[in-house]
């Protein structure tokens, strides 16, 4: 049994609007705790709501992807605030037809077709995409984006040589 394993992390960038979000949360909250205390105090059930959306909500934008190559499969998780773990999609690549970089011409006819399409990657203008054309029984042919790194695209290309592109 030969089984190549190989783990990328992956950070998935955060919107700015989200901290900006998660700070007038908890102002507002603050704000109407103490208009609560002062008045009608109706308002502390409102700050208290807020804050807890602000604590429960928010950190759920804090997001990371792992994907793990093992035996012809791609896993991604996806990774909330660093503690809760979610398996999100696996790719069995013996179904796959092609994984070339995102600007590749070899992807245009596939991305004519308006295929479904998931996105597991940074979000980042530096990084390097590769879609993965995958062949799916129920949804029919998918688009997968993934950040696979050296090591990844290697495995890969060691078992699908003529199936993974590199330009």
């Amino acid at each position: 049994m030969n089984d190549t394993y190989v783990e990328v992390m992956v950070d998935r960038k955060t919107s700015p609007l989200v901290g900006i979000g998660r700070v007038v949360c908890y102002v507002l909250a603050a704000v109407l705790f103490l208009l609560g205390i002062i008045g009608n105090g109706v308002l502390i059930i409102f700050a208290a709501a807020l804050a807890a959306v602000a604590y429960f909500v928010f950190p759920r934008f804090d997001i990371e992807y792992e994907y793990l190559y093992v035996d012809r499969e791609i896993s991604i998780d996806k990774i909330m605030s660093k503690e809760k773990r979610r398996n999100v999609y696996t790719v069995d690549l013996n179904k796959m037809e092609l994984m070339a970089p995102i600007g590749s011409h070899e992807l245009d006819s596939y991305k004519a077709r308006n295929l479904r399409s998931y996105d597991f990657t940074s979000l980042t203008e530096e990084a390097k995409v590769y879609s993965i054309v995958y062949e799916t029984g129920k949804e029919g042919t998918v688009l997968v984006n993934i950040e696979p790194g050296d090591d990844m695209l290697r495995a890969v290309k060691n078992v699908f040589p003529r199936k993974v592109l590199e330009y």
